[in-house]
């Protein structure tokens, strides 16, 4: 018999989680289950601890579903699997992963002969995975290819060892025994800025807001809290952002765009994400330490507002861009809670007005975007393409009253108290309606980022008004 023929009379046993696929099903059908109904988190761990694994994955595996479609799939293993099956090799599935989750991926990519995987009351991973296929193949009988610590024992068992995308340990028994070796990419701090979504941080600079129209451009320590909230918030937000992805996974891998984010593409795992969470809360919880009571309330406001947003609010019609207004005006009053600013009622109108138009182009934007038959929703959203006039329409609307609240401030008794040459500030209306009816033809022209907040913040042609409107702000308030 040639070398050809023995190998192929061997089976091969394959991993799912993080070999076969770059993610791990546990957490995503947790964060599915978490999503259908947060209250499932205080039964997760009592599932833990009556049953142990076994339990816990299938109790979720028994109340969601997984779509095998959309998953990450190492492809380059997955068509190494298809020519092994091709030529005459048992290929088979051997997973900790629940039956459920297991077959529907065996069904889907068609190349396993059989398939071993959680289901009763065992585990079927480390040393059970191991006595499976020992009890199936014989010592030495199969090969395997594996990922993680708990392939180890499976690795000393088989006849040849594959070792996929390694963490340490499984990293350190390749090293020490020279077997064959699958890379997969590794991050790059490219890929860890896109995971905090820097580029968004730009928002949290609305928390100095109050310190700028109080006209405390020198306060120091005024100066010191607006950098503080901006640290507290950005690591808050970078948080939920992180947890956001990971209720939107199988949402994100339909999309055009969002499918490249790194959990939705693999190229982050789930783990990974988890552990940057934490620390985000830390830093952001140590830099709000040195802040007032009042701005955690704002904060924590703020992260229960944006928590209920990536539960289920932003899948409700207008309640949605209602929410994301709300949230754009929460950092200006954490910034006044900060500083111990004043915040006006001007101030807030304008603000709702402002970031309502801005939102509306947002959904307005997924809409243009996303091809979708009549009366069917958009996903994730509440929204269907017929929708998209009145969206337009409401969302000028909104930039009008926004410019016309401004207009009211301005010819305001405040104005004339505050500002030596009240009408230095006047341009300001137009140019709050250059930047916003803007952003609405670039939008209707689909030449609009799906953020249009971080779009102003971006161009320079709002940048350049932005700067005119802040130095007519600042000569209108110092010149005697």
């Amino acid at each position: 018999m040639d070398a050809r023929s023995d190998r192929a009379a061997v089976p091969l046993a394959v991993d799912l989680d993080g070999t076969l696929i770059a993610t791990d099903l546990l957490w995503e059908s947790l964060f599915l289950l978490l999503r259908k109904n947060p209250l499932f988190l205080f039964m997760a761990p009592l599932w833990l601890a009556i049953g142990g694994p076994a339990r816990l994955k299938n109790e979720i595996a028994s109340r969601v579903d997984i779509d095998a479609t959309l998953l990450p799939y190492r492809t380059a293993l997955v068509e190494r699997l298809r020519r092994e099956r091709a030529a005459g090799r048992q290929v088979v599935l051997a997973t900790g992963t629940p039956r459920k989750f297991a077959e529907a991926v065996a069904e889907h990519l068609g190349i396993f002969d059989r398939v071993i995987a959680t289901d009763g009351p065992n585990n079927i991973t480390s040393e059970r995975k191991k006595a499976k296929l020992v009890e199936a193949y014989g010592d030495g009988g199969f090969d395997y290819a594996g990922n993680s610590r708990h392939d180890l024992a499976v690795f000393d068992a088989a006849r040849a060892a594959i070792v996929v995308a390694p963490d340490r340990p499984a990293a350190r028994w390749q090293a020490e025994r020279g077997c064959e070796l699958v890379e997969a990419a590794k991050p790059s701090w490219r890929t860890i800025v896109k995971m905090l979504r820097a580029h968004q941080w730009l928002k949290n600079t609305l928390i100095a807001v109050p310190v700028v129209l109080a006209h405390e451009y020198f306060d120091v320590g005024m100066l010191l809290a607006c950098l503080l909230a901006f640290v507290s918030f950005s690591a808050m937000a970078s948080a939920v952002y992180i947890l956001n992805d990971f209720f939107d996974l199988a949402l994100d891998r339909r999309h055009a765009t969002k499918r490249n984010r790194p959990f939705a593409s693999g190229l982050l795992t789930m783990r990974f994400g988890l552990g940057a969470v934490a620390v985000l809360l830390v830093i952001g919880t140590m830099a709000a330490a040195f802040l007032p009571p009042l701005f955690w309330g704002a904060l924590v406001a703020y992260l229960i507002g944006t928590t209920a947003y990536s539960l289920s609010v932003k899948r409700m019609l207008l309640i949605d861009v209602l929410a994301l207004a709300a949230l754009y005006t929460t950092r200006i009053l954490a910034g006044a809670a900060a500083t111990g600013t004043d915040v006006s009622f001007w101030l807030l109108a304008f603000s709702i007005f402002f970031f309502l138009s801005l939102a509306l182009v947002k959904r307005y934007v997924e809409l243009r975007s996303t091809p979708l038959p009549a009366k069917e929703r958009i996903a994730g959203r509440g929204y269907r393409t017929e929708d998209q006039d009145i969206i337009a329409q409401a969302g000028m609307g909104a930039a009008f009253s926004a410019a016309l609240v401004l207009a009211l401030y301005i010819d305001s008794e405040a104005v004339r108290e505050l500002y030596p040459h009240p009408w230095m500030v006047w341009p300001l209306a137009p140019i709050v309606l250059y930047l916003t009816m803007r952003v609405w033809i670039l939008a209707r022209r689909d030449e609009m980022h799906d953020d249009p907040v971080v779009f102003i913040v971006s161009d320079w042609r709002s940048q350049l008004v932005i700067g005119i409107g802040a130095v007519l702000l600042f000569v209108a308030s110092t010149m005697p």
